[in-house]
């Protein structure tokens, strides 16, 4: 399932948005302040960003700057209720994708929304391997070789997360954000249950791929060859 991130101070709109991008299968975290949203974003990787200019804490396109300025190239949608060309095109100058104007029918919220998430898995595989394994999300499969399991939802998004950040290590926060998003509470050992489930299917494919503890700080992917 795709998840985004949505940064919208109207509690009624930002509803109706979560609700119209639910129902074509997007998982929407919802923020409506600049420092969360940007906070949230270190820790998940969003396959699409929708932002509002209008933040109580100053204008949207403050925190899509940022996102520019350290290297996040993630799709962003603006939302306004501005209407001239200026603000239209300061909107692509500070690095939008693309640009809404409210009021806006749900339809065409939806359908911008699904091509930008187009544009974002054509920049990146869509299958990523890291060793001997293979992730295919649309199938939801862990693949070794001829060997193959079936993951959950939460199993594969923690396992693409693994794998993309390789061999780098990745915090306790971040995984339990990739898997359940931000919006969602999480019990206390779920992370655990499902790092031991995903560490059985490593061993059930056959794979030489590790997914190590590093105490205190996080968890990463290994060859199984480092302690």
């Amino acid at each position: 399932m795709n998840r985004i991130l949505l940064l919208e101070d109207h509690e009624r709109l930002a509803k109706l948005i979560s609700q119209g991008l639910a129902s074509a299968g997007i998982v929407a975290d919802t923020f409506d302040h600049i420092e969360h949203a940007f906070m949230a974003i270190q820790q998940v990787p969003y396959q699409a960003l929708v932002i509002d200019r209008g933040i109580p804490d100053g204008d949207g396109l403050t925190l899509l700057k940022r996102l520019r300025d350290i290297g996040n190239t993630t799709p962003c949608l603006i939302l306004t209720a501005r209407n001239a060309l200026h603000d239209r095109i300061e909107g692509l100058d500070a690095g939008a994708d693309d640009y809404l104007s409210k009021p806006f029918a749900m339809d065409e919220m939806v359908a911008r929304v699904k091509a930008l998430l187009r544009r974002a898995t054509d920049s990146k595989p869509l299958e990523p391997s890291c060793g001997d394994i293979l992730l295919r999300p649309a199938s939801g499969l862990l693949c070794c070789g001829d060997r193959h399991e079936v993951l959950a939802q939460a199993e594969m998004q923690i396992m693409l997360l693994l794998v993309r950040k390789y061999p780098d290590v990745v915090r306790h926060g971040a995984l339990e954000a990739a898997g359940w998003g931000l919006s969602e509470a999480v019990t206390p050992n779920a992370l655990d249950v499902v790092l031991h489930r995903l560490r059985r299917k490593l061993t059930d494919v056959g794979s030489s791929q590790k997914i190590r503890n590093i105490r205190g700080v996080g968890y990463a992917l290994s060859n199984g060859k480092v302690p």
